[in-house]
């Protein structure tokens, strides 16, 4: 089975329960899936060698009764099923993004039931998925799995929700970390925590850090990549 096969599948198996009570002409999930692969491939943009940037936020429009339909299902869990699969398809297709996914529902009092409409918009935040390999200008880290592209001059780490990337242990302080991209180095700033930073185990109040570092605040781990190997390609 192909890539795009899997996204619409994985989406359509999680999220037709969804739609499950809705007849004949009212909006399915496996279109709503379609219709946003398709919008990031219509609006992904060339903006230098092996870098390809497509729109990370996406706004769907739906009736009156498919939005109602939807929020009564539970559209934040529908909204991030999708963000995943389009992050996944992004892979696949070697997409970078300048910020974190984003789906959101929106009601549109002219259109009629299985009608929607997706807007798309290409707005650069402090982290984004990872979907390709580290450059000087955008480090990746990967936390417990999950890998970021730093994509902003400063990433501020911790269990706010404010924070730019929110991490779910309690040794962690509500803004615990901070990472800035300089044009001198990467530097990694403890900022007050309980708990405190530690660089390749060493504990410290802030670190330039190099390829490979790994740090840990609480009982989460961080690694760190400076792309170094690629400094010769492109970035935007």
């Amino acid at each position: 089975m192909g890539v795009l096969d899997r996204f619409e599948k994985s989406v359509e198996r999680v999220m037709n329960n969804a739609f499950s009570k809705l007849g004949h002409g009212e909006v399915k999930a496996v279109e709503l899936a379609s219709r946003l692969r398709r919008e990031l491939d219509d609006r992904a943009a060339v903006v230098g060698r092996d870098r390809t940037v497509a729109p990370n936020e996406f706004t769907v429009e739906l009736s009156p009764q498919d939005f109602g339909q939807i929020e009564q299902w539970g559209a934040e869990t529908l909204a991030d099923e999708l963000a995943t699969n389009l992050t996944e398809y992004a892979v696949s297709q070697h997409y970078a993004f300048v910020g974190p996914v984003s789906v959101s529902f929106e009601e549109h009092p002219d259109l009629v039931g299985g009608r929607f409409q997706v807007r798309s918009a290409t707005v650069r935040g402090a982290v984004a998925p990872a979907t390709s390999q580290p450059s000087t200008r955008h480090p990746l880290i990967d936390i417990d799995g999950q890998r970021y592209l730093l994509t902003g001059p400063v990433t501020v780490i911790g269990r706010d929700p404010d924070a730019d990337i929110v991490v779910d242990d309690p040794g962690v302080s509500r803004k615990h970390l901070e990472i800035r991209v300089t044009p001198d180095g990467v530097i990694a700033t403890d900022l007050g925590s309980t708990n405190g930073l530690y660089v390749e185990g060493h504990q410290v109040p802030a670190a330039t850090l190099l390829d490979g570092n790994t740090l840990t605040i609480g009982r989460t781990r961080i690694m760190f990549w400076s792309g170094a190997a690629a400094a010769d390609h492109e970035d935007w």
